[in-house]
């Protein structure tokens, strides 16, 4: 029988129906032979532009929108990877900052679906999910073609998928502990996985880091001869106000001084993703002078980024936000302080079931009224009761509420909010001014 993924598709849906039918991304391999040989039989489309490689475990999303905005504003044309989607997965991909068509997505799935069979055949293990998506979007970029890719790791960096290409600029945003199964259980072991994407001659760029982290991209950038930009040293923040719909900053880049910038998103850690970003352009476009403030201001001025303390509804305000592990949590926290006024602040939240759900609730705790424990319709998230246990040792039975389920495409209304399990509580109040990040 035809392997489904290497055959044509004529609508979205076949496309990601046969790309679903691979081995999914929480299936891990870690081996580039894969990918290599995937795109070397499609002609290295990785080579044929430049490109700045994003790692890191929180902000990496964000800093590559930042990064490709800054690089269409200089009116260099512009491929962008990056992943999860949040809501389509023709997100992933990105040409000159619009997600690929469902007829373009189509094209890029049927000039590369030929090949992914001889390499499932000729591999110990088939391509992936992940891997193909990336041998897609590569692709797309050659064919685009773009002046510059923009690229976000999947997880890691040695091993990921994406790290065939050979970046110019490598970007390392903080370094915290996630996906301890695969990368490692300290920051330091993460590192070691991390810096992998640092290659000969490039320039790396770092965010502010522990020493113990910091001390492993160092070495790494020694290995390889790269050079290193460092927030804290090279460049950073110079002060931020919080502002109507975002924030004002003052940014230090490499080259200059970057003043009153307003940036539409919220929070000290979007800051710092706008002066990582900064850095990397700089370091990309090469030269002395600064660059010009009109570029700069504009791009930040338009920097969106889905997902992350999106403002949704106003009256009853809702905020979601896709933080996932502590580190992500402690930076949306205190970005909900320094930003927004709710009162009561009421928190929906689900979790994986791989996630430090303890470490996450533990961030938002002094913030939340009451928080509202839910379950997803992923095979991968934590049970709403086993959430709920949790949730009540952080908060206390009186401050938390379950929610079995949300609507669904075949579920018009969500089921009824009941008492966590456990002894008989009272239940908080049902009244929701703000949900919180889910």
């Amino acid at each position: 029988m035809t392997d489904p993924a290497a055959r044509a598709a004529e609508t979205f849906a076949e496309a990601e129906d046969a790309l679903l039918s691979r081995w999914p991304e929480t299936r891990l391999e870690p081996s580039l032979d894969r990918i290599r040989a995937f795109t070397e039989l499609l002609g290295d489309p990785q080579r044929a532009y430049r490109s700045v490689h994003l790692t890191g475990t929180n902000g990496k999303t964000s800093t590559a929108r930042m990064v490709d905005a800054l690089l269409r504003a200089l009116d260099l044309r512009t491929g962008r990877f990056t992943s999860p989607h949040v809501e389509r997965m023709s997100e992933r991909i990105s040409i000159d900052g619009e997600p690929l068509s469902d007829e373009d997505f189509v094209r890029a799935f049927n000039d590369v679906a030929p090949y992914t069979h001889l390499v499932d055949e000729s591999e110990a293990h088939p391509l992936s999910f992940f891997e193909t998506v990336v041998g897609m979007a590569y692709a797309a970029f050659a064919d685009a073609p773009v002046d510059v890719a923009v690229v976000e790791v999947g997880m890691g960096g040695s091993w990921d998928a994406t790290n065939v290409i050979d970046a110019d600029v490598a970007v390392v945003t903080p370094i915290a502990v996630d996906h301890a199964g695969y990368l490692g259980p300290t920051p330091v072991a993460i590192a070691e996985e991390k810096a992998g994407i640092v290659k000969e001659g490039a320039t790396v760029v770092v965010a502010l880091q522990t020493p113990e982290v910091a001390k492993v991209l160092l070495r790494r950038a020694a290995e390889v001869g790269a050079t290193v930009v460092r927030e804290g040293v090279d460049f950073g923040v110079v002060s931020r106000v919080p502002a109507v719909g975002g924030q004002s900053v003052t940014l230090q880049g490499r080259r200059g001084r970057y003043d009153e910038l307003f940036l539409p998103l919220y929070g000290a850690h979007q800051a710092q993703n706008a002066v990582v970003a900064l850095a990397a352009v700089e370091a990309l476009v090469g030269g002395d002078e600064p660059l010009a403030d009109e570029v700069v201001r504009q791009a930040f001025a338009e920097a969106t980024s889905p997902g992350r303390l999106e403002v949704v509804r106003r009256s009853l305000t809702i905020v979601l936000d896709a933080a996932h592990n502590p580190a992500g949590a402690e930076a949306t926290a205190a970005a909900l302080e320094d930003s927004f006024r709710f009162d009561p602040l009421v928190g929906v939240v689900g979790v994986m079931g791989d996630k430090d759900a303890e470490g996450f609730l533990a961030a938002f705790e002094p913030h939340l009224r009451h928080v509202v424990v839910t379950q997803s319709s992923t095979a991968r998230a934590m049970s709403v009761d086993d959430l709920a246990r949790t949730a009540i040792e952080v908060f206390g039975e009186d401050r938390v509420i379950v929610a079995p389920g949300w609507p669904t495409r075949s579920t018009r209304r969500p089921a009824s909010p009941r008492r966590p399990p456990g002894p008989a509580t009272r239940s908080a109040p049902a009244r929701c001014s703000s949900p919180a990040p889910s």
